[in-house]
């Protein structure tokens, strides 16, 4: 296979993505890469990541290949699982405590910390709003996260998330109970647990 076929093979596998550190992986040189962008008119949406013409920005598929501890969290979990009526107001992402996440905060994304034990429950795979694959909570460390986080929720995207989750065909309700001990939550998730189901 020829570069210009394999960075074309790549393109056509990241839905219109190219990555500068999968060509770097391949031991395609920066010259080729360059001249490739510029006669195949691809745009730079962000560094190391260029898209072809026919593609549209993607904020959050962007975000994660930049910052690959960057999990979807809160809001914009519940939006992408489809348990919001309407966009989030804000990025929401979760990461690792002791990550430096000082440029996302400055891009106004809300970051929230997770020590190692909780960062990792939950993580799943899900389509964005443009069909690229993207890390975000499953819908129960969501909901958990949500109850947790009552306080500082509006009431309406609360009330409709839980709503949403507990009318859902695909709920697992003991995973959502399991995650709640491990968050020492449990109390709180069963008053919704009990009242909705």
């Amino acid at each position: 296979m020829s570069k210009k076929d394999y960075l074309n093979a790549l393109i056509e596998q990241n839905n219109g993505y190219l990555l500068t550190s999968q060509v770097r992986e391949n031991d395609i040189s920066k010259t080729y890469m360059a001249k490739f962008v510029k006669e195949n008119n691809l745009e730079r949406v962000a560094r190391g990541i260029y898209i072809t013409e026919d593609v549209w920005p993607d904020e959050l598929y962007i975000m994660q290949m930049r910052n690959e501890a960057v999990i979807f969290s809160d809001e914009t979990a519940l939006f992408l699982h489809g348990l919001m009526d309407r966009e989030y107001t804000k990025i929401c992402v979760t990461v690792p405590t002791g990550y430096n996440a000082t440029h996302l905060k400055s891009d106004n994304v809300q970051v929230r910390y997770a020590p190692a034990q909780r960062y990792d429950l939950g993580i799943c795979m899900v389509p964005s709003a443009s069909g690229n694959m993207v890390r975000v909570y499953d819908k129960e460390r969501s909901i958990c996260d949500l109850i947790a986080g009552r306080a500082n929720t509006e009431v309406q995207i609360f009330q409709t998330a839980i709503k949403e989750y507990m009318s859902s065909k695909d709920k697992k309700l003991s995973k959502l109970v399991e995650y709640a001990e491990i968050l020492g939550i449990h109390d709180e998730v069963m008053k919704y647990v009990e009242v909705l189901v």
